[in-house]
């Protein structure tokens, strides 16, 4: 008998609930994606659990560089929250643009920057009940929009989208 002549069988496992730490609800007019278990996880690996939420990822009112703050004393932590803050997006793209920003300062991540990152968790904890909704479309177009500023990024002056 060869390798390749091998028969495999498939298994019917049901309907789908969870995939990658993805948890799937069925509704009456399609699925709704969520990772709320997975949010939870990294709320509490962050020490926020008792803390208060916020009602939005980023701080409106100061833009992240990579000259403000003290070297953070664990950027191996920060590296890791931030990842699996990366992770989370497939289900709460509203967070997108925050992870972007700390993700620009994982090679050297100042205690500004680890604050940026605990606000967006303090954030998720308020809306770990988001998530995605798929629903059948007739559509065959796929829209999308975009933002940019005007040599926005304090560090290169470069424009940011």
């Amino acid at each position: 008998m060869s390798l390749f002549s091998r028969e495999f069988a498939m298994k019917d496992l049901g309907l789908l609930h969870s995939f990658l730490g993805i948890q799937v609800t069925r509704q009456a007019t399609g699925l709704f994606l969520d990772q709320r278990a997975y949010a939870k996880d990294i709320i509490e690996r962050a020490g926020l659990s008792s803390c208060n939420m916020v009602h939005t990822p980023v701080d409106t009112q100061r833009k992240l560089n990579s000259q403000t703050g003290d070297p953070y004393h664990n950027p191996t932590e920060y590296r890791s929250l931030v990842g699996a803050l990366q992770y989370l997006t497939f289900t709460k793209p509203d967070i997108s643009y925050a992870i972007q920003q700390v993700c620009l300062h994982m090679h050297a991540p100042t205690n500004i920057h680890m604050i940026a990152v605990k606000r967006i968790i303090r954030y998720i904890q308020g809306t770990s009940h988001f998530g995605l909704f798929i629903s059948k479309s007739t559509a065959h177009n796929l829209v999308s929009y975009t933002d940019a500023d005007w040599a926005g990024c304090p560090d290169t002056q470069r424009s940011t989208c």
